[in-house]
């Protein structure tokens, strides 16, 4: 034993108030942390119908009373125990928790920093008990339920207290963690009294009437149903249309087994969902809920429950990226329709600016800039190829010495995307959109005319097909400034972006005939040796078969080293060493990864805007219509590769009150 001198202490246990003070510094961080506790014991109970009652933005008052099961009068004590739960009894109801909450610290916490009360009475019970917040127990009045009263928050921790925020900051948390529980409960009745005046009701609903209730009707008008999944795993749920995307991330809401989580694997396989469809930093917006079996997720490694880990969080990234990805492909053009005015903006580099105008009136997608990443641009030089000088037409050409070699794969689905034959007319195409993988080609824009004059325009015009057909997006009646279709639907008018739809077309046609290909490898003429921790050469060793299948030859050649012997062809002149880490740092948090497909989307984006027909192309009517059967066939067609808008439209009723007509 170490003899005792002025600077050692004893070693000496803590006193069970200071122990429940030092837990809830885990627990109780603001009053929202403190609500979020109580509604979930609340739903834990069963309760149909919660009414919160805040005072000061809950700093001074939080109470939540709920019609659940109750607490019988001899456990009340035990309830404000430490460590104290009716939620689970051992290791295996842990890994096999579904209620809210379960830890059993919660109530322990939340009276050791605040005056509590709780009163409780169960159906049986003849009336209800209270115990205070000295721990007196006595009868009380009260229905069947639970009133967990909770005021003067911090009042005895001062160091805690000054940390607080104002009452309108604190309420605005208490709200939002209020918001996540009514949308996971749709089927729970929720009313919210702020100072003693109603503040929020919200009424037992359907899950697309809470969202409705809770984000507002633009949200539930805007956006696209999911509902997919295994027999381990079910997604459903709604994701915003992409041009519906947000400059704020506050509209994202994502549940696992009714619990609301931040995960870093559910957000990469969102934002990789939204990839080629978001335009600039624009943030999609969703409400999704994952029913997973419980023995497949670990809810117990946060304090708060506000993260997870899933035991295969690959399978969960793949899951939830395809069924995103098959959702947003169905908001193509003949299924969009877009009720909400956005402000117009420029179009792409290539094209001249014009000056646009919209009304109250008028269905549209938001108008953005176009621009081309940097990083697009330098794999687009580093992949050899170029527009020729006229820019009208966009080939391959072969590397020179110095420079990469073309990728075979590559010039196969650039070929199968640029087949120049002559378009179909309308009114004699038979294709259907599902055989588009097969038939696509067969309505390619032949090569550029430079024919820009009026005449060519107003003859093209003059010949508009007599007969009605029921297109989605029409039938092309004339071209405005070189840049703009116009199509006459059964209901309207349609303006479409030439340019920006062609380019969609193209990029899902190369797309889709490079996945078809496997991916070629290109050995290094000199192997390359990458530095990297002992965690990352262990992830590259247990991988190496995936790394494979991508087009990496790596493995470790030291306690700190990788040598990369073959690289992906079409990503060949890259920084290979930049890739090489980001797709380990992936494997080894999400246990997937994405970077190779995402750089050789941003190759083909690029690829596909310098081949899209330009600004000032004249265009024959089959041509227009040509454009416009492959965006039907098209998966998301409403939008170009950089999330601008490719079409617009105008319903009878809406030109009707442009112009006053019936008025």
């Amino acid at each position: 034993m170490t003899a005792n001198t002025p600077n050692t202490a004893q070693i000496a246990l803590l006193d069970d108030r200071l122990i429940s003070q030092i837990a809830a510094g885990e627990v109780v961080e603001r009053p929202a942390s403190v609500l979020k506790e109580l509604l979930e014991n609340a739903l834990d109970a069963q309760a149909q119908a919660i009414d919160v009652r805040l005072d000061g933005g809950g700093i001074r008052r939080i109470a939540v009373i709920d019609d659940g099961t109750g607490i019988a009068a001899d456990e009340l004590a035990l309830a404000l125990t430490r460590h104290a739960t009716s939620k689970i009894r051992n290791l295996s109801d842990l890994e096999h928790v579904l209620s809210m909450g379960f830890r059993g610290e919660a109530l322990a916490s939340i009276a050791s920093v605040s005056s509590l009360t709780l009163i409780s009475r169960t159906q049986d019970a003849p009336h209800a008990w209270q115990i205070d917040e000295h721990g007196q127990l006595s009868p009380a009045s009260g229905s069947t339920g639970t009133c967990v009263d909770v005021r003067n928050l911090f009042d005895e921790v001062p160091a805690r207290r000054k940390f607080l925020r104002t009452e309108t900051t604190e309420l605005a948390h208490c709200m939002e963690t209020l918001t996540r529980i009514a949308l996971s409960h749709p089927e729970v009745g929720f009313r919210v009294f702020h100072n003693n005046r109603p503040y929020k009701h919200w009424k037992s609903n359907s899950l697309l009437g809470r969202i409705q209730d809770v984000l507002g009707e633009d949200f539930a008008k805007e956006c696209l149903s999911v509902n997919t999944g295994t027999p381990l795993a079910q997604l459903v749920g709604a994701i915003a249309k992409p041009a519906s995307a947000r400059a704020r991330a506050d509209r994202q809401y994502f549940f696992v087994n009714g619990r609301h989580v931040r995960d870093r694997t559910v957000s990469h396989a969102i934002r990789s969902a939204y990839a080629d469809v978001l335009h600039g930093d624009r943030q999609p917006a969703y409400v999704l809920f994952l029913t997973i079996e419980p023995s497949l997720v670990d809810v117990n490694v946060h304090p708060a429950k506000s993260e997870v880990r899933f035991r295969d969080s690959g399978a969960v990234h793949q899951l939830i990226h395809k069924a995103l990805v098959n959702t947003l492909a169905q908001s193509t053009a003949s299924q969009s329709h877009f009720d909400k005015v956005e402000s117009a903006g420029s179009g792409d580099g290539d094209e001249p600016q014009t000056q646009q105008s919209s009304s109250s009136e008028v269905t549209s997608h938001p108008a953005h800039a176009s621009t081309q990443s940097q990083t697009s641009q330098t794999w687009g030089r580093q992949a050899g190829y170029r527009p020729n000088q006229s820019g009208q037409q966009f080939q391959p050409r072969l590397a020179l010495r110095d420079e990469p070699s073309w990728d075979p794969s590559l010039a196969q689905a650039w070929k199968a995307a640029h087949a120049p034959l002559t378009p179909e007319s309308p009114t004699s195409s038979t294709t259907s959109p599902t055989d588009s993988a097969t038939t696509s080609s067969t309505a390619t824009i032949p090569p550029a005319r430079h024919d820009t004059s009026a005449t060519a325009a107003s003859q093209s015009a003059s010949s508009a097909p007599k007969e009605e057909t029921h297109w989605p997006l029409g039938n092309a009646i004339a071209q405005l400034h070189g840049i703009y279709i116009l199509s006459q639907t059964q209901d309207g008018l349609i303006l479409v972006d030439m340019h920006a739809a062609h380019e969609r077309v193209l990029y899902e046609r190369m797309k889709q005939a490079l996945t078809q290909n496997t991916v070629s490898r290109q050995d290094l003429l000199v192997p390359l040796v990458i530095r990297a921790s002992e965690i990352k050469v262990a992830t590259a060793q247990n991988a190496q078969e995936s790394l494979l299948q991508m087009g990496f030859e790596l493995a470790p050649s030291g306690p700190q080293s990788l040598t990369l012997r073959s690289v992906p062809a079409l990503l060949i002149g890259g920084d290979m060493e930049s890739l090489v880490h980001g797709i380990l740092e992936d494997i080894q948090e999400i246990g997937i990864t994405a970077l190779l497909t995402e750089q050789r989307n941003e190759l083909l984006a690029t690829m596909a805007c310098h081949g899209a027909i330009r600004a000032n192309r004249t265009l024959t009517l089959p041509e227009m219509n040509a454009l416009l059967r492959q965006m039907e066939q098209t998966d998301r067609a409403d939008l170009c590769n950089h999330g601008r808008p490719t079409w617009v439209s105008w319903k009878i009723a809406d030109l009707d009150r442009l112009f006053l007509r019936g008025q």
